[in-house]
């Protein structure tokens, strides 16, 4: 044993567990002239991650240290917050002040070890493990000396230092993307530009900037693409037909908005005496993309597709996903169907998964069931072969909502803009959601939940979609919040049921303050996500429940599909085998990417909304008071448009009163739910916000 590993043994047995260099050297009673020999030991281990130093010299294994591994979660002004990996352990973040970050930023996973002399709740970082930005975007400034990236994302809170002779031929006051090549002590991480995506005052550049800064994957490898191409070319042989069910004569339907190009669903409906036969048929893209074949890496790096206002951004190329995987109008498709026999209340006597051919009957749109619905003669008579059907759908949905309703399942009908563009000019209609699609959603949930149940019960391995009770404090803050608007909310906080929830937005549909109450509600409650175990969905009031509905644009309802056809065609044991480790990384990875796409699709959102009020400022419009805080009021529009009214310019003068979400003056008080009128006066592109002033 060298002297390096006797020293590591040392430790492992625990009598130099926190101690100094200098106290090790008496400990094991070597001389000081070979401190220099201990020291460069131990900075070898150090290096290696086998032992850690702390701020006080001290050196131990992570656990003899008693060091908390997170990530960073920065702040515009300089400090930090860390959020623990054990949050069973370490329910609570971590505050770290700018001098305990030790050149630690924003999104570095780190080692932190408390401090307890100031607070419980303090840290400062010991090692950083991984940096979390390799490219940075931002605002790109130069004078004669050098160059700085000015970060568009505020919590790295440092600029990005570009030498001169790596920026002379940058152009000044653009957008640009910079990679990190170095994290120089005590200074600004240093750079290099590696591209440039157009001027600061560009709305594209900064559109751009947004998919830049959450990585989004947008051009396709060339072997990716010439796979899908390779892949859609293939036709449907009667070798292929012959292995699965022919429903090429059964009348089938897809139901999407007029400018879906992606269509992964399908539905089919008939009666048969008491009982509905319900068939949702999903496109069979597992057909085309094998397991770790380039289209299935792809595809699981990118995780799902993201939808901005004027673009796509696809899970998988256009030849697959608009192409021969997409269940167009009169053509044969290859599908995965669940069909289920269904009572008069709503429950599945009966279900089986298969394997199927379909030809869809008809492309219909929401607007088109809607009309159809409400009898409207043109409709009736252009889709006179399916009008019966489409009648049976709403009958099915009335049905199956009322049972959903009777186990307390959430209507979580948060209002989101649906935001037009036609390459020119950007329309937000009033938020508009019809019957039609809640007979998709009624529809897709049925299966999903029904598929879910039948792998839980043969214990295959799979990825579920579950959703946990809120926790004790936000259940707490809700109460509270729920409370200030005038509702009875009287639920246990530390055993929260769905119908709790579902009584109070229940109480609330008929108020303004419903759409307030729906979204607060939304945020009390835990984020969903994917999980190779069933823990239930809180939301849906469902034991179990996956996403088996939408195989092109989500990488979880591909991964299941494959798994679903190795077992109905007697392969549990190769199934189990093959994806018994593999469906954590899929749950992990899916859940991480699809956060980031919500995040990226929001924040676009924001630029075109606040780019939309920018064309209507000096407008009056009717709201609803959606936030109060103590420097002023938050305001929604029909639409969904939220602006801000800064406290200063009210008349009067107001004191918050926080518990009840109120801001009151001698005369008048404004509270969450209050109808006002407003003008738009100004926009902020740097936070994306629009700014009303309040109308007497």
């Amino acid at each position: 044993m060298n002297a390096k590993q006797s020293l590591f043994s040392a430790f492992e047995e625990g009598g130099l567990a926190g101690k100094t260099a200098t106290e090790i050297l008496k400990i094991l009673n070597i001389p000081y002239r070979e401190k220099k020999r201990l020291t460069d030991l131990l900075d070898e281990l150090v290096e290696e991650g086998r032992l850690f130093q702390n701020d006080g010299g001290r050196y131990g294994t992570m656990e003899q240290l008693g060091l908390i591994k997170g990530t960073l979660r920065g702040h515009e002004r300089g400090f930090a917050f860390l959020v623990p990996e054990d949050k069973d352990a370490y329910p609570n973040d971590f505050f770290i002040p700018h001098v305990g970050l030790h050149g630690a930023l924003h999104g570095d996973t780190v080692l932190i070890e408390r401090v307890f002399n100031r607070s419980d709740d303090e840290g400062a970082v010991v090692k950083i493990l991984e940096r979390g930005y390799s490219t940075v975007v931002g605002t790109f400034r130069r004078d004669r000396r050098a160059g700085v990236l000015i970060p568009d994302e505020k919590k790295l809170a440092t600029e990005i230092y570009i030498p001169l002779s790596a920026c002379a031929n940058i152009p000044n006051h653009v957008k640009a993307v910079a990679k990190i090549t170095s994290y120089p002590h005590g200074k600004c991480p240093g750079g290099e530009i590696v591209e440039v995506l157009g001027d600061e005052e560009d709305f594209f550049a900064e559109e751009l900037s947004i998919i830049r800064s959450y990585g989004l994957r947008e051009e396709f490898p060339p072997k990716v693409e010439r796979e899908a191409n390779r892949q859609a070319a293939r036709l449907i042989t009667e070798e292929e037909i012959s292995k699965r069910r022919d429903l090429r004569e059964k009348i089938v339907v897809t139901i999407d908005g007029a400018d879906t190009r992606d269509i992964d669903d399908a539905v089919s409906l008939e009666k048969d005496g008491d009982e509905y036969l319900l068939g949702v048929h999903i496109a069979d893209v597992s057909h085309y993309v094998a397991y770790r074949s380039p289209l299935d890496l792809e595809a699981y790096e990118r995780g799902t597709s993201v939808y901005f206002p004027d673009r796509v951004l696809p899970m998988l190329p256009k030849a697959l996903s608009n192409g021969i995987c997409s269940l167009n109008e009169g053509e044969d498709r290859l599908a995965l169907s669940c069909l289920m026999r269904i009572d008069g209340k709503g429950v599945v006597k009966d279900s089986e998964i298969v394997e199927t051919v379909i030809r869809s009957s008809h492309k219909m749109t929401y607007d088109e069931v809607d009309k159809i619905l409400d009898g409207e003669e043109a409709v009736c008579k252009k889709y006179a072969l399916v009008k019966d059907m489409v009648c049976l759908f709403g009958e099915l949905t009335h049905i199956l909502q009322a049972t959903r309703e009777k186990k307390g399942s959430i209507s979580l009908d948060v209002k989101e803009a649906k935001i037009l563009f036609d390459g020119e000019q950007i329309v937000i209609p009033d938020y508009r959601r019809t019957f039609s699609h809640q007979i998709i959603e009624a529809f897709m949930v049925l299966a999903n939940e029904t598929v879910a149940a039948y792998m839980q019960s043969i214990e295959a391995p799979f990825v579920y979609r579950i959703h946990e009770k809120p926790s004790v404090e936000k259940a707490v803050a809700f109460q509270t919040f729920a409370k200030t608007l005038g509702l009875k909310a009287r639920f246990q906080t530390d055993d929260v049921k769905p119908y709790d929830y579902q009584n109070l937005l229940k109480a609330a549909e008929e108020l303004p303050i419903f759409s307030v109450l729906n979204r607060t509600m939304l945020r009390s409650m835990q984020k969903a996500r994917y999980s190779p175990d069933n823990e239930g969905h809180f939301g849906l009031a469902s034991k179990c429940y996956c996403h088996f509905t939408s195989p092109i644009r989500r990488y979880p309802d591909l991964c299941i599909h494959r798994i679903i056809k190795f077992i109905i065609n007697g392969g549990y044991g190769e199934a189990c085998d093959r994806f018994g480790d593999f469906v954590k990384d899929a749950a992990k990875q899916s859940s991480e990417r699809e956060r980031k796409a919500t995040d990226a699709e929001r924040d676009v959102d924001d630029l075109y909304t606040t780019m939309y009020m920018s064309d209507h400022i000096g407008e009056e419009f009717d709201g609803v008071i959606s936030g109060v805080t103590s420097f002023g009021l938050f305001v929604e529009l029909p639409n969904t448009i939220e602006g801000f009214i800064p406290i200063e310019t009210l008349y009067g003068q107001f004191v918050y009163d926080e518990p009840r979400f109120r801001l009151v003056g001698k005369t008048e008080s404004y509270t969450i739910g209050q109808s006002v009128r407003v003008k738009a006066v100004d926009v902020d592109f740097e936070r994306r916000r629009t700014e009303f002033r309040l109308l007497k």
